[in-house]
């Protein structure tokens, strides 16, 4: 890439073709807004290459440093922020950190190019050019440092949740930069990126275990609740996202305002923690997943809080109803601010609430969640049995992200013709092909557990584990357990990650396999881990049920 009129992109599902974004991205960022990205992952490598040196030195690291680097690379998933002059300005914020911390370095010989690279405004264009995606030109070499380098844009994301509750772990934020570095570091073999990958799933699992520490510290550990997915009759404000934090500084802001708070998409899980069922406006869940917003968010009537991803480029009836916060930015939105420890002020969202209409009914009824690890353990026994009466023949974990593409009717299909007798234990947003269906229980189990957001795939992690622990197995691939998952972004990539770390093998991953795996890593995996993809509802049945 050499100007802002081209880009390479492939780090989502949806990418064009299934190999790669090259003038505007499917999911509407601009190519210019794409160059920027590649450079702020560029100078976040060669900060973290700095950090890395600077701790071989036996020097600490600062706290900021470490969130600022998390949250550099948070910036630059799918959907999080659209607005280079966000971008840039978090370019020039680590280049100063760069210069700032150089000179604290005795010895800067093993640095790359990035570490030291300090050029203008006027100069990051041409800079971008040189530093994306494509200039590796070795494609496994390629397609490993982009492995490595998305899942850790995913561990960024949870430990910036945690950081938001004041909950850090250095040893995780030590990792990130180290792998970091070492993405640009020539000397790595395909052995060594292969290992890097896998030690990344490792940091993964202590990732999502430090946020959920933090989740259950503050707001209690989630329990089985009856999500509402009607509306009021009063305006509302409807929160989309990931961020808890968030959620509970609107709640409280809101308490006694008139105005009801609904949650959207990944937020739904909020409904399932202890501390937040005291407000009696939190009214419920409103709408489906992130990408069907254009349609819900018109019809929500009231503005929306983006915490995190997944934006969708926002129609003009809306626009001005749409804010940001955190890592999540929009040109033309209004964004909230707020660093980590502050308290964010929402009253102007609330003000523009009150002169809005209640939101217009799209769905009635309720739906079911709070399956996290905690309150399935409670259940442990009646699963126990359930299982060895054969009542219970398998669980399938159906975790992940939903998307726009028709293929991924898939998932409704599958869970629609799963036999009466299989359990899907679900996370993320990809619950939302199948949450609503009526597929029954077994004995009182609901046949979908939903243990929450993206990063509870943690407790399906935990669950498994759990389970092979009653069972008395040696091998958690010997359970009842199928792995059928949807992707799309960045935060299933540390999943995956996550999963092969653990040792889990036979993963199935749809709707398409990442076109950032060439051909010969992709057969390192199916080699040493037998990961495919799906094809027909039928014969996938077949093969992962029986």
């Amino acid at each position: 890439m050499s100007n802002q009129e081209t880009m390479f992109c492939f780090q989502c599902q949806e990418t064009a073709g299934n190999r790669g974004c090259t003038r505007v991205g499917v999911c509407g960022k601009t190519s210019d807004v794409a160059a920027m990205q590649d450079l702020l992952i560029d100078t976040t490598k060669g900060l973290s290459a700095i950090t890395t040196e600077l701790r071989k030195e036996g020097k600490a690291v600062d706290q900021d440093i470490n969130h600022l680097i998390s949250l550099n690379l948070f910036t630059t998933i799918t959907n999080a922020n659209f607005d280079r002059k966000v971008i840039e300005m978090r370019i020039e914020k680590t280049l100063e950190k760069e210069k700032e911390l150089l000179s604290q370095l005795e010895d800067t010989s093993a640095l790359p190019e990035a570490s030291l690279w300090q050029g203008g405004k006027d100069e990051y264009m041409d800079r971008a050019g040189k530093v994306g995606v494509l200039a590796t030109e070795n494609e496994e070499i390629r397609s490993l440092r982009e492995l490595i380098t998305y899942g850790l844009k995913g561990l960024a994301a949870y430990s910036k949740h945690a950081n938001a509750l004041l909950k850090d772990n250095e040893e995780v934020d030590a990792f990130m930069q180290r792998a970091l570095a070492d993405t640009l570091d020539d000397s790595k073999s395909i052995e060594d990126l292969v290992a890097l990958a896998l030690e990344t799933g490792k940091y993964g699992v202590d990732g999502m275990a430090l946020l959920d520490a933090a989740n259950t510290a503050a707001y209690g550990n989630p329990e089985v609740s009856k999500v509402e997915i009607g509306v009021r009759n009063r305006p509302g404000i409807l929160i989309s996202g990931h961020d808890l934090r968030d959620l509970e500084m609107l709640l409280e802001q809101s308490k006694d305002s008139g105005v009801d708070i609904y949650t959207h998409s990944e937020m739904l899980p909020g409904h399932y923690y202890p501390a937040f069922k005291k407000y009696d406006h939190f009214a419920g869940n409103y709408g489906n997943a992130w990408w069907k917003q254009k349609e819900e968010f018109e019809s929500f009537n009231g503005p929306i809080v983006m915490t995190t991803n997944c934006i969708v480029p926002p129609k003009d009836s809306y626009k001005d109803r749409l804010w940001t916060t955190g890592a999540a930015g929009y040109p033309g939105c209004r964004h909230i601010p707020g660093e980590i420890g502050e308290e964010k002020d929402f009253s102007a969202v609330i003000e523009q609430a009150k002169q809005c209409k209640p939101p217009v009914e799209i769905e009635q009824g309720s739906i079911v969640g709070g399956f996290a690890h905690n309150q399935v353990f409670a259940l442990a026994d009646q699963i126990v049995e359930a299982v060895q009466s054969g009542a219970i023949r398998k669980f399938v974990v159906m975790a992940g992200c939903d998307g726009r593409m028709k293929s991924r009717e898939y998932y409704k299909e599958f869970a629609e013709k799963l036999p009466e007798d299989v359990v899907i234990l679900t996370a993320g947003c990809a619950k939302y092909k199948y949450n609503k269906l009526d597929l029954g229980d077994i004995n009182g189990i609901p046949r979908v557990l939903d243990a929450g957001q993206c990063n509870d795939s943690y407790s399906l992690a935990l669950i498994a584990l759990k389970l092979k622990e009653l069972f008395g197995l040696e091998d958690i691939n010997d359970l009842p357990l199928a792995f059928n998952i949807a992707w799309y972004e960045q935060k299933a990539v540390i999943v995956l990650l996550s999963l092969l770390y653990l040792g889990v093998h036979n993963i199935h991953l749809g709707p398409t396999l990442p076109a950032f795996l060439s051909p010969n890593v992709l057969k390192v995996l199916i080699n040493e881990f037998n990961i495919g993809g799906i094809t027909k509802v039928d014969e996938d049945l077949k093969t992962m049920i029986g």
